[in-house]
């Protein structure tokens, strides 16, 4: 597990983790997570006191689905599932939502889980051969304070949320030494609708090539704006704010297609798709 569990600005992972779940890799992924969130941290980027959520890959769902549920997981408590098609296999995302006045989050579990598993073998063979275990923690993603909201023009404020979240990506890019992933802005259907979207959605994002940012509508309202770091989207970095729901469908797929692998290059596993 972990060596080091909570940082002097309060973000914490959870310390039990390995009481609750028994998952090869997730001492790995979690050291991954506190180092980031520890070198953002000394950057001034401000981060929620536990991590946005978890993404678990595993076959049967009951065993990540299960645990969690002990320690106060509401499985599936948005009614969706979302239809995940990474390295051109199929799989199944469905979420679990914690209370943030529960127990369990104080001591720093996610806000959510997906739990995600395979719909067929050929699925559950590439998910396997990836040699991290079955089930395998794939990434953390560490939430953003959103900006106060002053007003309640949904558009000015997305502009607020969006060139924040632009320049936490350019920081982060110094912590990792590398580019992140793209951006995915999830809005509302009001902002993405409004005739001055356009024109100022570009001013939002200046700097950034067209290819470095997605902009489409949040499903049930609010706001949500995430990328990834690292190969194979080990770790990810959210904002949120106002949603109803825990993803995107549209944002999952764009995520599963071409943000994050099975494969996460750091020396285990292999590229070959088994689908």
């Amino acid at each position: 597990m972990s060596r080091k569990f909570q940082l002097p600005s309060g973000f914490r992972l959870p310390d039990d983790f390995r009481d609750v779940l028994a998952i090869e890799n997730a001492a790995e992924r979690l050291d991954e997570a506190m180092a980031v969130a520890e070198k953002s941290g000394d950057l001034g980027v401000a981060l929620l006191p536990v991590p946005d959520h978890a993404a678990i890959f595993t076959d049967p769902p009951h065993l990540v689905a299960g645990p969690l549920k002990t320690i106060g997981y509401e499985l599936g408590w948005d009614s969706r599932c979302y239809p995940s098609p990474v390295d051109g296999c199929d799989y199944i995302n469905v979420a679990a939502r914690l209370d943030t006045d529960s127990e369990a989050y104080s001591r720093g579990w996610f806000r959510y889980v997906a739990i995600v598993h395979p719909v067929d073998e050929a699925a559950r063979q590439q998910m396997l051969s990836q040699g991290y275990g079955n089930p395998c923690l794939h990434h953390v993603t560490l939430g953003i304070v959103p900006p106060v909201r002053e007003a309640d023009d949904d558009l000015v404020y997305a502009g607020l949320v969006v060139e924040s979240m632009v320049d936490t990506r350019s920081r982060m890019a110094e912590v990792i030494g590398e580019k992140p992933g793209t951006l995915i802005c999830a809005l509302p259907e009001n902002v993405i609708n409004d005739s001055r979207f356009s024109e100022l959605s570009a001013r939002w994002v200046e700097g950034l090539e067209e290819s470095e940012f997605q902009f489409e509508s949040m499903q049930g309202g609010g706001f949500l704006i995430q990328y990834f770091v690292l190969a194979g989207g080990r770790i990810e970095v959210a904002l949120r704010s106002g949603t109803r729901q825990t993803f995107n469908p549209r944002s999952v797929k764009k995520i599963s297609r071409d943000e994050i692998s099975t494969y996460q290059g750091d020396g285990v596993g292999h590229a070959d798709s088994h689908c």
